[in-house]
């Protein structure tokens, strides 16, 4: 059985507002994934995810480096963006394998980008453009995965004109 989410957030302020509930029902370990074409929000999510979870210095885009790692408390997150990966080999040179492997929760962006993602997310989520806003797709593909999705308060905006979140168990 797999859980499916959809939601349809107007501007990017209900997104952070969202990555904040989101975030609240994360635990380690924990494998997200992020597909979405340039500029519909992965990285807008993702640095409200972490702010939302404590994380107060600067947050970067991994684009150049990568990756990059966060600690709070006792929540390691690594941060992956592999958007400009041209041969996995770079990937193994990074360590990617241990960083998967490790106690912690992993969002990557673009894991098509790489075969070492398939089948292993906890959540695939994926972003495209709705107007002006986003539509978010969440598809909670182990039952870790969809624990997560369960205890997301998908209610934020009872104001909205649709169905905020249309929640599916196949």
């Amino acid at each position: 059985m797999v859980a499916v989410c959809q939601y349809i957030v107007p501007d990017e302020a209900q997104m952070v507002d969202l990555a904040a509930q989101f975030s609240a029902c994360l635990t380690a370990p924990l494998l997200l994934t992020f597909k979405g074409e340039l500029g519909t929000g992965k990285t807008t999510f993702i640095r409200a995810m972490l702010r939302a979870l404590g994380i107060t210095g600067p947050i970067k885009s991994p684009t150049f480096s990568l990756v990059e790692s966060y600690t709070h408390q006792h929540l390691l997150i690594h941060h992956f963006d592999l958007y400009r990966i041209q041969d996995e080999v770079e990937l193994e040179y990074l360590g990617f394998r241990d960083f998967l492997s490790s106690d912690a929760i992993c969002c990557i962006e673009w894991p098509e980008r790489t075969s070492f993602c398939l089948g292993m997310a906890d959540i695939a989520c994926s972003f495209s453009m709705e107007g002006s806003g986003r539509c978010l797709d969440f598809n909670a593909i182990t039952a870790t995965g969809k624990n997560v999705l369960a205890c997301v308060d998908w209610s934020l905006n009872k104001d909205m004109k649709k169905d905020p979140c249309l929640c599916l168990n196949k």
